[in-house]
């Protein structure tokens, strides 16, 4: 069958898209940007790409005739936390009408549990696109699941990063509300088997795991699963907006999704029935199973992908071409050159820079700056990298965002995204004399810009001077 599937660069996206092709479909890939389509170029010789963004008015004949299935991944929860939900109702519509130009037989949505007569706006927005899917002119399938547990999820990820770092919690009272948390591995497997089942047109189904659990559980079955005992103590005085605070300092999420995900957490999210489970044959694994097959993606670096690499984890939220190229004029510039003698080798030490691998020089300086940005309201280093040596355009690499990785061109560029009185760039690049290029670029943003530069110029001479050293030499 010819399948379209929309968010093909997001987390549930890239996860879908090799079981698709290895099912035997043919794919057509809707993202907003193709260059950040983050698959290896023998992907997307089997693909079809289409640029297309359903924030934006309709134009005519954007998307194949012959589609004959629809996955609806698109969200907005993390983009805002005030109008998200009247974006993702206006992308459902015009969703719709891209929908009435094609032969398309079936849409699959996958939402969230609705089964609270209270829902959060996270919850409610979900529940209303699905309303506006099912006026749409073809068969509607939809899976209402809850937490999703895999390597990259923000949930799995924000429970990571509780437990690793903080062995003793003082937490709001929502971590006591129940949910019902599914593996990413199962979730793929409803989402396949969906495929042209006319049992399920025009349906909701929830699905979920087979433990019923508080947040407060999955916390504590997270250390037991890692070989490691936490004590967690919980408390009625933390407001909301104090919960957000302490998931975005403790945690790699934004602070927009934050919001979004404390608001989220207040309602019992818990499967109503199993129909779909008794329908499909499919038996789902339990939590703790969930957390030991991340850990093994993430061992062996298999990774697919994160929520960090979307843009919504960072400061940009679109319009990233406009800073690929490095401006000329008005700008201060820090270069470093060095002649190198593994080219091979030095490519593949800056291919594997910022994450675990650090900067290559003065990291602790490094996390400190990370750290400063954090309080000043920024990303931070927390995010890390997705894969330890693989960079696609539009990754998150700590505080920076990918523009471009050639690994042909021998050149990597990246952009800022920590909280700065200007714009910066950081390059490297290898000539065909063998000299590797560092180049950080700041374009100043008035007097306080320049004084920033220059309060920080004597850093600058020891962090940069030592970093293209040891890239140079690193093994």
């Amino acid at each position: 069958m010819k399948i379209l599937l929309t968010g093909a660069n997001g987390y549930m996206g890239m996860r879908l898209l090799p079981q698709l092709l290895d099912l035997g479909h043919k794919v057509v890939c809707a993202v907003r940007d193709e260059k950040r389509l983050s698959i290896d170029e023998d992907t997307k010789a089997l693909v079809e790409i289409v640029e297309v963004d359903f924030l934006k008015e309709f134009q005519r004949g954007l998307l194949p005739k012959d589609i004959d299935i629809a996955y609806y991944l698109i969200h907005s929860m993390s983009s805002s936390t005030v109008d998200f939900d009247e974006k993702e109702a206006q992308s459902a519509r015009t969703f719709n009408t891209y929908m009435t130009e094609t032969q398309v037989q079936q849409v699959i949505y996958l939402s969230g549990i609705v089964n609270d007569t209270q829902l959060s706006k996270h919850l409610s927005s979900r529940k209303n696109v699905e309303d506006i899917l099912y006026k749409g002119k073809f068969n509607l399938t939809v899976l209402r699941a809850g937490i999703i547990v895999g390597s990259g999820s923000s949930s799995f990820e924000i429970v990571r990063d509780l437990c690793e770092k903080l062995p003793f919690m003082i937490t709001p009272k929502w971590v006591l509300t129940k949910t019902q948390p599914i593996a990413i591995r199962d979730v793929i497997k409803f989402l396949t088997a969906l495929i042209g089942n006319e049992d399920t047109y025009n349906e909701s189904f929830d699905i979920g795991g087979p433990n019923v659990l508080t947040y407060k559980e999955m916390l504590q079955k997270y250390a037991k699963v890692r070989g490691f005992k936490n004590w967690i103590f919980t408390v009625p005085v933390m407001t909301p907006k104090l919960s957000s605070y302490w998931l975005y300092f403790v945690t790699s999420t934004s602070y927009k999704l934050a919001i979004n995900l404390v608001d989220s957490m207040k309602m019992e999210v818990i499967v109503k029935d199993n129909r779909l489970q008794d329908l499909l044959g499919i038996r789902t694994h339990t939590y703790e199973e969930a957390i030991d097959m991340a850990f093994k993606k993430i061992e062996q670096n298999l990774v697919v992908s994160s929520w960090k690499d979307s843009m919504i984890s960072g400061r940009f939220k679109k319009n990233l071409e406009k800073y690929i190229q490095v401006p000329k004029y008005g700008i201060l510039k820090d270069e470093k050159r060095l002649k190198i003698k593994d080219e091979e080798r030095v490519l593949r030490n800056i291919w594997k820079i910022g994450g675990e691998t650090g900067w290559y020089y003065g990291n602790w300086l490094w996390r400190i700056r990370g750290f400063l940005d954090k309080l000043n309201g920024g990303v931070g280093l927390r995010r890390g990298r997705t894969h330890p040596d693989k960079i696609y355009p539009g990754d998150s690499l700590d505080f920076w965002r990918v523009l471009l990785a050639d690994k042909e061109s021998k050149r990597l560029l990246l952009f800022a995204e920590m909280r700065l009185p200007g714009e910066a760039w950081l390059e490297f690049k290898i000539d065909e004399q063998n000299i590797l290029h560092q180049t950080a670029t700041f374009r100043p943003k008035g007097l306080r810009g320049r004084l920033y530069w220059y309060s920080i110029l004597p850093f600058h001479y020891f962090i940069f001077g030592g970093m293209i050293r040891n890239i140079a030499k690193a093994k």
